[in-house]
Formats: C-alpha cells, sequence, structure tokens
C-alpha cells in the first residue's frame, strides 16, 4: 500500500484481489452518461446564482444610472458596447467552467477486468479510490464535493461550483480574467461618472434621485473593487500553475514532481489548447485534453505490516505486483 505525500510512502507487496475488485461496479457505458456535468451541490448552486446577480445588478447600474441618462452618445455606445461583450465573455466562461467535466476519472473503474488489462509489470504500483471506488491516474485527487476524482486538480470553487481540472482551467482563468477586467471599467465609469456629477446638478445626472444614485454608486465600487482583487490574484495564481505545471494542491502538499513538467508557453498551449490565437480567449472553443489511462508509479519505501495494512486500509490504497 502507497499513501499519499501527507503521509509517509510505503509499499506493500499484494494480489490484485487486495484492491477489492468485487466490490467495485463496472462504469456505465458513455451513451447512458449523457453529456451534462452538473455538480448539486446546494452552497455551490448558491454562489453561483449570487455570482450572475451581481454581474447584472454591475450592468444594471452602468447602463440606466451611468450611461442612458449622459448626453455624450458616442462615450455612451462605445462604454456600453465595450462592457456588456466583457460582461457576457466572463458569464459564458462561467457557464463553461461550471458545466465542463474537469477531468473526472471514471467512477467504479477499480474492476478485476480493468486492473489486468494494465498489464502490470513486477514492482509497479497502481492506486485506488477507497471512495469512489476508481483507479487513480498520476496527478488525480478525489474532491469531497465532486465526489470523483480529478484529474489535474486545482481546487474545488464554490463560484463555479465545480472542480477546477485538466478540462476546464482554461475557462475558469478566462472568467477570473474577464470579471477583473469589468470590474476594472466599471471603477473607472463610477469615476468618471461622480466627477460628471459634481461639476452638473446631480438630479441631470442619473435618472434616479441623488441618493438613490449614490447608494447605487457605492455599492457597484465596493462590488467593483472586492472582486477585481480577488480575481485578479485568482488570475496570477492560475496562469502561475499552469506556467509551472503544479497545480495548487500539489503546492500546497509541496510534493515533489514525479512527472516531467511542461513549462511556459507549452503549458499555456495544452491549457489553453494549441498556438496562440483569439481561440485562447474565447470560451466556446474546446480544449483538447485527452490523458492516457493511469500510469503505474515506481515503488519506494518499506514494506508495511499487517497491523499497519488495517490501519490505513480506509485511505488510499495501491498494490504492488509482486515478483515472481
Amino acid at each position: 500500500m502507497m499513501i499519499s505525500s501527507v503521509h509517509r510512502f510505503r509499499d506493500i507487496e499484494r494480489t490484485p484481489e487486495y484492491l477489492q475488485p468485487e466490490k467495485c461496479v463496472p462504469p456505465p457505458s458513455r451513451a447512458s452518461l449523457g453529456t451534462m456535468w452538473f455538480i448539486r451541490d446546494g452552497c455551490g448552486i448558491a454562489c453561483a446564482v449570487v455570482t450572475w446577480m451581481l454581474v447584472f445588478y454591475a450592468d444594471f447600474v452602468v447602463l440606466l444610472v451611468m450611461l442612458v441618462p449622459s448626453r455624450d452618445y458616442v462615450y455612451s455606445v462605445i462604454n456600453g458596447t465595450l462592457f456588456n461583450t466583457l460582461a457576457f465573455l466572463a458569464l459564458a466562461s462561467h457557464f463553461r467552467a461550471m458545466l465542463t467535466d474537469p477531468g473526472a476519472v471514471p467512477k467504479g473503474n477499480a474492476t478485476k477486468e480493468f486492473i489486468e488489462s494494465l498489464q502490470l509489470k513486477p514492482g509497479q504500483v497502481v492506486y485506488k479510490c477507497p471512495k469512489c471506488c476508481s483507479i487513480k491516474p498520476d496527478r488525480a485527487h478525489h474532491c469531497s464535493v465532486c465526489k470523483r476524482c480529478i484529474r489535474k486538480m486545482d481546487h474545488h470553487c464554490p463560484w463555479v461550483n465545480n472542480c477546477v481540472g485538466e478540462n476546464n482551467q482554461k475557462y475558469f482563468v478566462l472568467f477570473t480574467m474577464y470579471i477583473a477586467l469589468i470590474s476594472l471599467h466599471a471603477l473607472i465609469m463610477v469615476g468618471f461618472h461622480f466627477l460628471y456629477c459634481f461639476e452638473e446638478d446631480w438630479t441631470k445626472c442619473s435618472s434616479f434621485s441623488p441618493p438613490t444614485t449614490v447608494i447605487l454608486l457605492i455599492l457597484l465600487c465596493f462590488e467593483a473593487l472586492l472582486f477585481l482583487i480577488f480575481t485578479s490574484v485568482m488570475f496570477g495564481t492560475q496562469v502561475h500553475s499552469i506556467c509551472t505545471d503544479e497545480t495548487g494542491i500539489e503546492r500546497l502538499k509541496k510534493q515533489k514532481p514525479t512527472w516531467e513538467r511542461t513549462r511556459g508557453w507549452e503549458g499555456m498551449k495544452a491549457a489553453f489548447g494549441g498556438t496562440p490565437s483569439l481561440s485562447w480567449l474565447n470560451p466556446f472553443s474546446n480544449v483538447d485534453c485527452r490523458s492516457p489511462p493511469p500510469t503505474p508509479a515506481a515503488p519506494t519505501g518499506a514494506i508495511m505490516t499487517q497491523e499497519e495494512i488495517e490501519q490505513f486500509l480506509a485511505q488510499e490504497v495501491s498494490i504492488q505486483v509482486p515478483h515472481e
């Protein structure tokens, strides 16, 4: 048995039956799975709805409080078009990040047939997740909210009600980028509108009463500043993770890389799909992240006793093929 890096790395020589494949139900066929991926988590759904409501509130204030009452038609058209375009791309990126399979490992694939199909050589190790009864590929982690093992899982984000993994990291990065841009744009327009209202009569610079206008603008300013800071930090950490080929979980666990890292532009190409182009900024373009089957790892450490086996039985399980 090999335990994850938060425990000591140790092995056990066992037969394939130690994985208890008979207790795993074979995964359903792809035809019965459908194409929709959606996490039924109350907190995540609430956060996703709040996210959309905040964007709609910002759009309401920008259009009806600042741009429509403006006497400068060109200013209103340019800023209204730019803000709504960025807001649409932000919501589209959020939609794709939320409804895209982040890279879930087939549930219940730790069957005897699948284990035998791996054709393990003596000394090789594979991992079984006891929670979702699946054989875990390298760099996969189990999410307690999604209740699945996710390939290259960075973290679970309640704001998109989904994990951020190898298949939807692009959409999450685009979501944080577009939210940061509309937040910055809103702050700039609020500043200009306050200056305009101070120079003109407050009753003429908005369709609402002066107290209502001030309250709406202050709330938008607070929202935009908060989300500008938050999404800018998230955008920076995600780009850094892609360029260093190290997920947030791997960084927190301080795991030593056992994989060949794809750094810099090569990492960006892998995450966003292909060479740099406008499709990188398009949340409607798909990313082809076909991962290879689970790769057995090389064992390290000492043999565990039977008492240690029972102690860690409920945790991540692995099998080492004994030498014949």
